[in-house]
């Protein structure tokens, strides 16, 4: 019953979207807003408390006591008291989490619960916004071995020639049938940003390709089927993340488009999508497009720079509202990435974003241990005084708080079940079910691209005896040397040479005693959207150390494979560009567009669904149907 009201809902939020389109002309957005998506009237609210609205706050870790040294990294998974106040105090609007606050079931449907319970006790006794970045593939924050997290969008794009939307709509449609039940309400995808950069360190597989209409479409189908069952889709990263050489959690990228090409690539998708499927969100890059706004600020050390799309007026207002006409919530990207606190202080981001025309600011402000929680509080009055001086005009506050509010008056944020009990009974109904799972493996299986030869299989795998696996690591050769086992009708003897070993010294001789080499790498190196964002970059000198290790060792590997003459397989484990390096060193060439491992790779239906396709696909018992989704130099060959 709530879901067919909710669906009735919908239908009247279309409805008044178009009466919306009509009054765009005359009244401007702000009041646009207002009357295509207010349901009920929003709570009366102060000043502070409409821009307690309009944060959302990142909760990853906490401890109780500030740390001796260094930064606090104890996982939040219960909500402590302090944080508690702080959303029941100062109105929050919402919170995002990521994976070191999910562990199982019971404890992300309390902790939910908890954090629903404090936005319940505030003076405005609004829901709150609980977000997660669960797109599918690289980017996926629940367990693997828990929840359903697919190939991820480059594997769906590989399958639109035969399969068309078909994918797209079951992996939105799962996702957020697995997120609700846990009281997650908002998850920050599809990415839909065309990929038509090669070097693309931070996008890449996260595009579902490089073809502005396939992206619009796939997009398209997998918000409306988000947001059919109850989920807010936010779409990313406007005005769009795909031809950029520097990961916007690194520093701050810019697009050298012409104003024709933006609109015809980088927008369309967003265009289309606003036009016909009215996204509940929509995320903001942290990019600079000189060709929309060259406009200049100075940065917090004095340099005159390009204002990058979070904090451009022209872009979020002129571009997104007027231009495409979206009257949904613009969220901002993390504002503590680099590519906004490199250059601007804590609070003037946020000033700038609100002044910009974003309604919600994410991960404003640390607040992982007892002395950073006063940050806070200093920030709503740092904010309270810029609205009182006008740099956050007191009209646009009010209309970004009511479409908030309306946004969260349309989509059921709290689940429906009324005690634990029925909550944990329904979402260990849809977690990794076996009709999910079976749907993680029909993507991975119809993802699989064949590259070389052009037809057929130069090998027949079961005739061998002796295969040698050359994987990044363990966990990879584990998942792949298990499903082989699992789907093969005869016994093989698997050697296994891992690229993160130091010592390869055995090498030469494992390739000698192998029938058949198969070999896989992942291209590029993991960026922060895989591992979690900006807390880890402390870490990221010892990532890109050791995947620069490992590609010396694989490089170092091929030609002693190819001068072998053993039967040679080549598996392009994520952006498929690499196999103009390495394709030629193989025999026969296959891409997944996926590479991860559940918690246990050795589990057959349980997250590893990509390495069951392949074997499948290697033992000849499914044919790879899997087209290119981008352009790859050498593919051909």
């Amino acid at each position: 019953m709530a879901l067919s009201l909710f669906r009735v809902k919908m239908t009247c939020i279309k409805v008044l979207a178009l009466y919306s389109t009509l009054l765009f002309s005359v009244s401007g957005v702000a009041n646009t807003m207002t009357a295509s998506v207010a349901i009920n009237q929003a709570p009366s609210a102060s000043v502070k408390q409409m821009l307690g609205q309009k944060l959302m706050l990142d909760l990853r870790y906490f401890c109780t006591e500030t740390p001796a040294q260094g930064k606090c990294k104890t996982p939040m998974t219960r909500l402590p008291a302090e944080l508690a106040a702080l959303i029941r105090d100062y109105d929050i609007g919402g919170v995002i989490l990521f994976a070191e606050n999910l562990h199982s079931v019971e404890q992300i449907i309390q902790l939910n619960r908890d954090l629903q319970s404090a936005a319940q006790s505030s003076a405005l006794k609004l829901p709150l916004f609980i977000g997660i970045d669960q797109e599918g593939g690289r980017v996926a924050r629940l367990p693997r071995s828990l929840a359903t997290s697919f190939s991820g969008n480059m594997a769906i794009g590989a399958t639109y020639a035969e399969h068309g939307t078909a994918f797209a709509s079951t992996v939105g449609k799962a996702l957020a049938d697995e997120l609700l039940p846990l009281g997650i309400n908002v998850n920050f995808a599809p990415t839909v940003d065309v990929n038509v950069n090669p070097l693309n360190p931070v996008i890449n597989v996260r595009a579902f390709g490089e073809n502005a209409q396939q992206v619009a479409e796939l997009g398209g189908a997998m918000t409306a089927a988000m947001q059919q069952q109850g989920m807010i889709a936010a779409l990313k990263h406007f005005p769009g993340h795909g031809d950029t050489e520097v990961d916007s959690h690194l520093g701050l990228p810019k697009v050298e488009h012409s104003a024709q090409q933006i609109r015809q690539v980088d927008l369309y998708p967003f265009a289309q999508i606003i036009k016909h499927n009215q996204p509940g969100m929509i995320m903001t890059a942290h990019i600079q497009y000189p060709a929309l706004d060259s406009s200049t600020f100075v940065s917090k050390e004095g340099e005159q720079m390009i204002k990058p799309a979070t904090l451009s007026r022209t872009i979020l207002y002129d571009v997104l509202r007027k231009e495409l006409g979206y009257t949904g919530v613009i969220v901002t990207d993390a504002l503590d990435m680099a590519g906004i606190s490199k250059f601007f202080t804590q609070t003037e981001a946020v000033i700038q974003t609100f002044a910009a025309g974003a309604d919600i600011a994410l991960m404003p402000v640390k607040l992982q241990q007892p002395d950073e929680l006063p940050a806070l509080a200093a920030l709503l009055e740092q904010l309270t005084a810029a609205v009182t001086a006008d740099k956050i005009p007191q009209s646009e506050l009010r209309a970004s708080y009511q479409r908030i509010v309306a946004l969260k008056q349309l989509y059921p944020l709290i689940p429906a079940e009324l005690t634990v009990a029925e909550q944990h009974k329904r979402a260990h109904a849809v977690l990794g079910n076996a009709s999910h799972r079976a749907s993680e493996l029909a993507l991975a299986q119809a993802a699989v691209t064949q590259i070389k030869p052009a037809v057929g299989m130069p090998f027949t795998l079961e005739q061998q005896k002796n295969l040698l696996l050359v994987m990044p690591d363990n966990a990879k050769a584990t998942a792949l040397s298990a499903a082989l086992r699992h789907y093969s009708k005869v016994p093989f003897a698997i050697s296994v040479i891992s690229l993160q070993q130091p010592d390869i010294s055995d090498a030469i001789a494992k390739i000698a005693a192998a029938d058949i080499v198969i070999s896989g790498f992942i291209s590029p190196m993991q960026s922060l959207a895989d591992i979690g964002g900006m807390d880890d970059m402390t870490g990221i000198s010892n990532i890109a150390a050791a995947y620069q290790r490992q590609k010396t060792q694989f490089e170092t590997l091929l030609p002693q494979i190819k001068a072998s003459n053993k039967p040679h397989v080549f598996i392009s484990l994520r952006a498929p560009y690499d196999i103009t390096d390495y394709g030629q060193f193989a025999d026969a060439v296959l891409t997944t567009y996926a590479y991860n491992t559940a918690e246990d790779p050795s589990l057959i239906n349980a997250g590893n669904a990509t390495y069951q396709a392949l074997a499948q696909v290697l033992l000849g018992q499914i044919r790879p149907t899997g087209q290119l989704p981008v352009t790859v130099t050498g593919a051909d060959n």
